[in-house]
């Protein structure tokens, strides 16, 4: 096959996935996966502190929790499980973030982390509450579930 038909047909291919593929991190939350998220995106999806500095304003629809920790953390990695499993029971209720406090150490220090794993529980109005330390998944639904007032999705059996 000679390169331009190969290209064409790659475009063909190519171009509907492209064009209707998700292009925010809020698409995937309803894949039921974590969302890593960069500081761009920490503005954009959840609260814009350079342009609300002394207000809270949650940028989302959904409630979210945010993970702030770090890959050599113990304890996050056992939180990791946690939030993949609660990922996939509320999914496209929840949005879950998670913040690499070595990759984005401007937002660790802007919210003043300082042990980890620091649990961020955002509801879509209001005040967003934070814990630090890992929380075993039935602590971690009860709280879910009391301060979104949500509850996990049906689970359907073949």
């Amino acid at each position: 096959m000679n390169k331009k038909l190969f290209l064409i047909y790659l475009l063909i291919l190519g171009l509907p996935i492209f064009l209707f593929a998700p292009n925010n991190s809020q698409s995937a939350s309803k894949l039921g996966v974590p969302i890593k998220v960069n500081k761009a995106d920490f503005l954009k999806y959840i609260y814009n502190f350079e342009k609300n500095p002394d207000q809270w304003v949650y940028e989302g629809k959904l409630p979210c929790i945010i993970d702030f920790y770090a890959d050599w953390c113990g304890p996050c990695r056992q939180m990791k499980t946690v939030l993949d499993n609660v990922a996939k029971s509320y999914s496209g209720k929840v949005i879950i973030y998670k913040v690499d406090v070595e990759a984005q150490k401007d937002l660790a220090a802007y919210f003043g982390i300082q042990s980890l794993p620091t649990i961020v529980f955002v509801p879509p109005t209001g005040k967003p509450k934070g814990i630090m330390g890992f929380i075993p998944q039935d602590d971690l639904t009860k709280i879910m579930e009391e301060f979104f007032n949500i509850k996990p999705i049906e689970s359907k059996e073949i």
